[in-house]
């Protein structure tokens, strides 16, 4: 194995974020199966040999599905910078215990978000699942730039 898979913070990050990658990818068969079960289509070819009124019928939006998108779109917004930035402070040679709370308080902050969205719960509940999510990415990036620029 290279060098980098016998360190322990990366194995760590690499484990966590598959986790949140994996979770946001689950999130396409989710939309997909909210449109099905609620008759909510995008687009013409999604709904192949209705007539043009069943068609005016089924391509329409749907307060579960869009709810189920912006979900999605929110794993997006954070997931990737978390990768991201995730990597680069792995690469600082932080304190094991530290970044293996990072890694963990972060996924579970992510998969927390989507139950919140999904049934929905009320606020704040969400709102502090993604707040915790974005400290623990910039606590990351802060350490990332006090390495970098010795600041």
């Amino acid at each position: 194995m290279a060098p980098l898979f016998e360190d322990e913070v990366f194995l760590a990050f690499s484990t966590y974020a598959t986790i949140v990658v994996l979770k946001t990818m689950l999130m396409a068969p989710l939309t997909a199966y909210y449109r099905f079960t609620r008759g909510a289509f995008a687009n013409d070819e999604d709904v192949p040999g209705k007539s043009e009124e069943q068609k005016k019928r089924l391509l329409r939006s749907h307060p579960e599905v869009e709810r189920i998108r912006r979900c999605h779109q929110n794993d997006l917004e954070n997931i990737i910078p978390f990768v991201i930035i995730g990597l680069l402070y792995s690469l600082t040679g932080p304190d094991v215990s530290t970044a293996l709370t990072y890694f963990r308080v972060f996924a579970a902050s992510r998969v927390c978000h989507t139950v919140a969205y999904v049934l929905p719960l009320p606020q704040p509940s969400r709102a502090l699942c993604w707040m915790t999510g974005m400290v623990v990415t910039f606590c990351m990036a802060y350490r990332v730039l006090t390495e970098t620029f010795h600041l």
